[in-house]
């Protein structure tokens, strides 16, 4: 098989700021630890988020261009309904400014003291947005997907088994809504099958609970189901994508992935009184039903990138360079999720740093380690993101520790990606080197975001 080429030509670049060890020694320490706050500029290779940071193709800056700034009405918002119309089968679609601002609307709406949102996994902001709204959020993702070293084709599944327990246990009344993530990014980039939406959505359906998606990464999830799924070999994405779609009634995305935007998302959905509630809600905290929160040339560029996404040779190319740097890394004995996720590479944090137990967060010790080696921003996602405080004080764990590497849409070469394995490789051979760290100042709710540690004595 020959070499699968970025399907793509580089028309614009931009700087790369190199800095030395010791100078990320500091800048690390006056980080806190903590690679959020840490400056761009004194970044290397960028693997944060794949949330944003993507490089849009030349017809995206053509539309850019095209987008037509009218408060209301503006053909813009309309060739950006259609086309998410076309994609979804959903008639009703309401524009935010990015991904969680559709949460926050939805939730606000839906939520409150005493019910449960159900989902495969809930990522950060998901569930930060539920537990605002005095509600909590349940995860049941599939007994296989919580084994990071053992592949299996649809790892991002839910449970249904558990599902059904809950739903006995607490009453369909006090569940709201059951949402999908795919891909399943909590749970690893993992992909969810065909086959396990429509068991959930005939529970949902049984009970009278409506289902949602979580469609940052629908594109990447139809490819998946195209390639390890019987009976979808021979089927277009888009095709695969509107089955996908079929079984929900209703969806969230964060355009600031699959649809390579550096801003934007949306709200879609069938239900017209909830979408009245929901662009009521708007109104006041976003803006104009036909804008929501972003400008004319924001519309423009998700409705075109949107349908980018879907190009099977984009697709082809995205996937297997995830599955590259993971195949890098398992050559070596690095221990990762398996089988390669669709948007990112994750390290098993626990695994990999086995030394360091989990209240000294040693998914973070090892995001600090790879900045440290090579100046690779990358983002814990384990006990710093989802553990929580027991009665007593003590640490309760997030499910996995993990260290995510997603990698942004059409930015970096595969020589990029081969400096990283390199770099990951060179910390895994001196793991033992590395130290736990210990919390000195954290916010009540994604605490992730602004926390502030330091190296354990």
């Amino acid at each position: 098989m020959k070499t699968i080429i970025e399907p793509f030509k580089i028309k614009s670049v931009e700087p790369i700021y190199f800095t030395t060890k010791e100078e990320r020694i500091d800048i690390l320490k006056n980080a806190f630890y903590n690679p959020f706050l840490i400056r761009s500029n004194d970044v290397l290779i960028d693997l944060l988020t794949d949330s944003g940071t993507s490089a849009m193709s030349s017809n995206q800056w053509a539309g850019i261009m095209r987008g037509d700034e009218s408060y209301a009405g503006s053909p813009s918002f309309f060739r950006f309904e259609e086309t998410i119309q076309q994609i979804t089968g959903m008639p009703l679609v309401i524009p935010t400014h990015q991904g969680r601002a559709s949460e926050k609307i939805l939730f606000s709406i839906l939520g409150g003291k005493e019910k449960y949102f159900v989902s495969n996994t809930l990522f950060d902001t998901t569930r930060a947005n539920i537990e605002f709204s005095g509600a909590e959020g349940v995860d049941f993702i599939c007994e296989e997907g919580k084994l990071p070293s053992i592949p299996a084709p649809f790892k991002g599944n839910m449970d249904t088994d558990s599902l059904i327990k809950f739903i006995a246990t607490k009453g369909a009344e006090n569940i709201p809504l059951c949402i999908i993530t795919v891909t399943n990014n909590s749970g690893g980039g993992q992909p969810v099958s065909m086959a396990n939406i429509k068991a959930v959505k005939k529970i949902c359906t049984e009970n009278n609970i409506p289902l949602f998606i979580d469609a940052c990464r629908f594109a990447e999830n139809s490819y998946f189901i195209k390639l390890r799924e019987d009976g979808y070999a021979d089927k277009p994405v888009n095709e695969i994508a509107k089955e996908l779609f079929s079984y929900a009634d209703g969806c969230t995305m964060s355009a600031k992935k699959d649809a390579f935007a550096n801003i934007g998302g949306f709200l879609a959905m069938h239900d017209e009184a909830l979408a009245l509630q929901c662009r009521n809600l708007l109104v006041i905290t976003e803006g104009f039903p036909t804008y929501g929160g972003l400008a004319g040339r924001d519309l423009e560029a998700i409705a075109i990138g949107l349908m980018e996404v879907m190009d099977e040779h984009y697709l082809q190319y995205r996937i297997r360079s995830i599955e590259y740097l993971t195949n890098k890394l398992i050559a070596e004995g690095v221990p990762v999720m398996q089988p390669a996720g669709g948007h990112a590479v994750y390290i098993d944090a626990k695994a990999f740093l086995d030394h360091i137990p989990v209240e000294q967060y040693p998914g973070q010790a090892l995001v600090g380690a790879l900045y440290l080696e090579g100046g690779i921003r990358s983002v814990e996602i384990g006990s710093l993101m989802f553990g929580k405080y027991g009665e007593d004080g003590k640490l309760i764990p997030g499910q996995m520790e993990l260290v995510r590497l997603a990698i942004p849409r059409r930015v970096y070469t595969q020589s990029h990606i081969d400096y990283v394995a390199e770099v990951i490789i060179e910390v895994f051979q001196n793991r033992k080197s590395i130290k736990g760290l210990k919390i000195i100042e954290e916010a009540p709710m994604l605490r992730h975001f602004t926390a502030k540690l330091q190296p354990v004595e």
